[in-house]
């Protein structure tokens, strides 16, 4: 997969030095993956949160941040759309982010 906005995530874990490993990680393995459909991605990541609009929500560092991207599957694309900590993330809408 192409992974757009990695500096999203660079900048996010300049803030949060304990989110570094697991974004890399995460983002290592999206660049590795070929997600064709949703099932795919709950197949890699089974507790991901499928919601609206080809969104996904990953869980990061042991459920401490939460990743929400949007998958163009056709093409082949992860956008990543927000990245935050649990409080940052009850406060938006991650079908509308």
């Amino acid at each position: 997969m192409r992974v757009i906005a990695r500096r999203t995530l660079r900048e996010f874990w300049q803030r949060h030095d304990q989110a570094e490993d697991p974004l890399k990680a995460w983002y290592a393995e999206a660049v590795k993956a070929s997600w064709s459909s949703p099932q795919d991605v709950k197949n890699a990541y089974r507790h991901a949160i499928l919601v609206a609009d080809t969104r996904v929500v990953f869980n990061i560092g042991g459920n401490r941040y939460r990743l929400i991207v949007r998958v163009n599957y056709d093409y082949r694309i992860v956008y990543v759309k927000s990245v935050g900590t649990h409080a940052e993330y009850d406060k938006i809408d991650p079908e509308t982010i």
